[in-house]
C-alpha cells in the first residue's frame, strides 16, 4: 500500500496517519520528520534546509524532493508507505510521480480528509498543547498525560488558522483535482469519531488495495 495523505491543517492527518500506517504495516513519513532527521544528521541536503531556515525562508521545493527521494530508498518502503505532508503543490505532485515511476511502483491511492472550515477553526482555536511535552488536547486545563500546564499557540487562534486555511486553499488543494485526475482520489468525511473515521478510511482503501 503506498499512499499519499491530504487535507487540511486541523483535519487530523497526523492522528489518521498512525493508525492507518500501523493497520497496514507500512512506515508513516513526514517531511517534518524527514527534515528534523536530516538536520540532526548534518547530512547534504540538511545543510541546505538550514540555510533556507537560517533566512526565514521556505525550505525550497529542489531540497524537499531530493529529502522524500532519499528517504523512499531505504528498506523499510518495500512493502508501501504513507507520505503525509508531501506532496504540498502539483509541481511535488509531478516529481513524487516521476520517482515512483523509476521504481514501477506507483501509488496505490491518495486519501483526501474532508473537513468544512468552521469545524477546523472550532476545533483548532480550542486546542491546546502542552508546554512540557508538547502533546496537544482539547478542553483541558492540565495535560492528560503529564500533567503540565498548557497554553494556546500562536498558529491555533482563529485569525491565523483563517490565514492557514487560505494558504491551503491557494497552495495545497490544486494537488486535490491532480490526483483527481490521475483516479488515484479518495476522498472520506474528517468529521466524528477518531475511530469511525479510521474505519472509513480503511473501508475505502480496501476497494484499491
Amino acid at each position: 500500500m503506498r499512499l499519499v495523505l491530504v487535507g487540511p491543517p486541523g483535519a487530523g492527518k497526523g492522528t489518521q496517519a498512525q493508525f492507518l500506517a500501523a493497520h497496514y504495516s507500512i512506515p508513516h513519513i513526514s517531511t517534518g520528520d524527514i527534515f528534523r532527521a536530516n538536520l540532526k544528521a548534518g547530512t547534504p541536503l540538511g545543510v541546505q534546509a538550514q540555510s533556507f531556515m537560517d533566512r526565514g525562508e521556505l525550505v525550497a521545493d529542489s531540497v524537499t524532493n531530493e529529502m522524500v527521494k532519499d528517504r523512499l530508498t531505504h528498506d523499510d518502503v518495500a512493502n508501501g508507505f504513507l507520505l503525509d505532508g508531501f506532496p504540498r503543490n502539483v509541481a511535488q505532485a509531478e516529481v513524487l510521480r516521476a520517482i515512483l515511476a523509476e521504481k514501477a511502483t506507483p501509488l496505490t491511492a491518495v486519501l483526501e480528509l474532508s473537513i468544512d472550515d468552521a469545524e477546523i477553526i472550532g476545533r483548532l482555536s480550542s486546542r491546546r498543547t502542552c508546554k512540557d511535552c508538547f502533546q496537544p488536547s482539547v478542553g483541558v486545563d492540565k495535560c492528560p498525560l503529564c500533567g503540565g500546564d498548557v497554553y494556546q499557540r500562536e498558529d491555533d487562534k482563529a485569525e491565523v488558522i483563517a490565514r492557514r486555511l487560505e494558504v491551503y486553499a491557494e497552495q495545497t488543494a490544486p494537488i486535490i483535482s491532480f490526483y483527481r485526475n490521475e483516479g488515484l482520489l479518495i476522498t472520506v468525511s474528517a468529521t466524528g469519531k477518531v475511530e469511525e473515521i479510521t474505519e472509513h478510511a480503511i473501508s475505502a482503501l480496501s476497494r484499491v488495495s
